[in-house]
């Protein structure tokens, strides 16, 4: 699974930051949207500020968990957040670990 937050970023980190071409980054976006995708929504973004007022994420970040949240991930895999913490069941994995 992966949240249409989650594409945004891909693309804009991809092409900024590491220079990727934007016609490769828009087919990998392509290719990563079919994964499964998660569509954040009014519900999904009032729950993620939730998570930023008792969990002191960052939105961003919060975003990302609310959107794994509700597609009933079981794991999530982010360099960025705490590895091996749990929120609601959801456990984070520090893919590089």
């Amino acid at each position: 699974m992966v949240s249409t937050q989650v594409l945004q970023e891909y693309f804009v980190a991809s092409t900024r930051k590491l220079g990727v071409d934007p016609e490769l980054a828009r087919r990998k976006v392509q290719l990563f949207g079919g994964l499964g995708l998660v569509v954040l929504d009014r519900t999904q973004i009032l729950d993620a500020i939730d998570l930023v007022r008792l969990h002191r994420f960052s939105f961003r970040d919060a975003l990302i968990i609310q959107a794994a949240l509700d597609a009933s991930c079981r794991v999530l895999y982010s360099e960025d957040l705490q590895s091996g913490r749990a929120i609601r069941g959801l456990r984070i994995r520090n893919p590089f670990d």
